[in-house]
């Protein structure tokens, strides 16, 4: 696994990588993570679930996604020899916002690895940042093995994006552990009619509509409070509104929220609420109705396919639409069955059910042949008239970089690691066995 997103950063991705990773573990597999260094946590990892982690000592550019390096850099001999050293065979890379995990795979495609792409992002086509993420993503993806997508809309949206093949592409939805988000209807205020929203508090996120709704509901309901959750820019907006309309009593913020304390937040709601203007794939709308939160949410990218109609209500991205949507919620949040809803949930998700279909992508991927040079070249040289040259230049410089690594450090003088007993370590940790302290003596 390559990502800049992983712990102690958290987030979606961040926890789809935790868990996938987790699961495979369990499922006989040797997994490994490769990341940036957060602060003093640089070097070699354990977590507890068995997870291996590499933090690579690598500046951040923006947003934790670190600088990029391209072939100018150390990164491609240290990627190359923890590939070596850990006998890995397939490099599984998340988020085209990682520079890191978009390197990871041109890096381990010239190597000859056999490579996937997981993303969890949807993207626009017509400004400018979109325009050149996209040229990047085509040129990441022209030679990968396989993409994997969390939703049908981000299928659609990143075989446009990437001019992929959608036979190339498979569709594996997100999931949660739904032994961690269980109903308690006693933890709500009887009294109150609260409604709870997680999220970052950024643009995208659809602040903007909260904003604009929050009064209008509290106008008209003298007994809804508020319960939110995040942070990031659009916080200051929250805050004014709530100075401007005296609601500091019924507008509770709470700062960013751990993913331990989720749970003890969502079960404290009668209504969970979603203003996103897009959207991959919603994991918060997924573990508030495992909660047995009666779900309000934008009709955006993949939302739709996330829950069956009886658990949420949908509403276009307007802040009339959204008012309506939000008042038939009040209105109706009593009819909630709540473990009724996390069945659903538990039925319906399932991390794996994730990692098992991901091994049959794995396992179609082995059985592909290593593209050869000349093919690799051909395919990048479709990329465009000025950038197809380019992009047929930095494979040629690559190849010629890895192969005098090659030459300088052969394989074959590569000490490999030793691997992690899982099965191991996991019976003792049904035994509740602990290491002995290490017992020095002095003669």
């Amino acid at each position: 696994m390559v990502s800049d997103f992983f712990y102690p950063n958290m987030g979606g991705v961040e926890l789809h990588i935790y868990q996938l990773s987790s699961c495979l573990i369990k499922r006989g597999n040797k997994v490994i993570m490769v990341t940036h260094s957060y602060g003093d946590r640089k070097g070699i990892r354990y977590l507890t679930n068995g997870l291996k982690v590499y933090y690579i000592p690598q500046h951040q550019l923006y947003n934790q996604s670190s600088y990029p390096t391209v072939l100018g850099s150390w990164n491609f001999p240290l990627l190359r020899k923890i590939l070596i050293r850990e006998k890995i065979e397939i490099v599984h890379c998340h988020q085209a916002f990682s520079v890191m995990s978009l390197e990871g795979l041109f890096h381990a495609q010239t190597m000859g690895y056999k490579t996937v792409f997981t993303d969890h992002s949807l993207f626009g086509f017509a400004d400018l940042s979109s325009i050149h993420t996209n040229k990047l993503l085509k040129f990441s993806l022209s030679d990968v093995n396989h993409v994997i997508c969390v939703s049908n809309t981000c299928k659609e949206n990143t075989v446009l994006r990437g001019a992929l093949y959608p036979e190339d592409v498979s569709v594996i939805p997100n999931a949660i552990d739904t032994s961690r988000f269980i109903p308690n209807p006693t933890a709500a205020d009887p009294n109150k009619i609260t409604i709870v929203v997680l999220s970052r508090l950024v643009y995208r996120k659809g602040i903007d509509l909260l904003v604009a709704i929050l009064p209008d509901i509290c106008s008209r309901y003298p007994n809804v409070h508020w319960v939110i959750g995040g942070d990031g820019p659009k916080r200051v907006d929250l805050e004014e509104v709530r100075e401007k309309h005296q609601l500091h009593d019924r507008v509770e913020m709470l700062g960013s929220v751990p993913h331990s304390e989720v749970r003890d937040v969502l079960v404290r709601g009668n209504i969970f609420l979603n203003c996103s203007l897009t959207e991959a794939f919603c994991i918060a709308i997924v573990e508030a109705a495992s909660c047995g939160l009666l779900v309000v949410s934008t009709r955006v990218g993949g939302v739709p396919e996330v829950l069956p109609e009886k658990l949420s209500l949908l509403a276009e991205p307007t802040t009339e639409d959204l008012l309506a949507k939000l008042t038939l919620a009040i209105e109706n949040y009593k009819d909630v069955d709540h473990y009724n809803f996390h069945k659903i949930v538990k039925e319906s998700y399932s991390w794996y059910d994730v990692a098992q279909r991901t091994e049959l992508v794995y396992d179609r991927i082995c059985k592909e042949e290593v593209l050869p040079f000349i093919e690799r070249i051909r395919r990048f040289y479709g990329c465009g008239f000025f950038a197809g040259k380019i992009f047929c230049l930095v494979v040629t410089l690559g190849y010629l970089i890895w192969k005098f690594y090659e030459w300088l450090s052969p394989a074959d003088t590569i000490d490999p690691a030793r691997d992690f007993d899982y099965a191991k370590y996991s019976k003792r940790q049904m035994d509740g066995q602990k290491d002995k302290p290490l017992e020095l003596t002095i003669d």
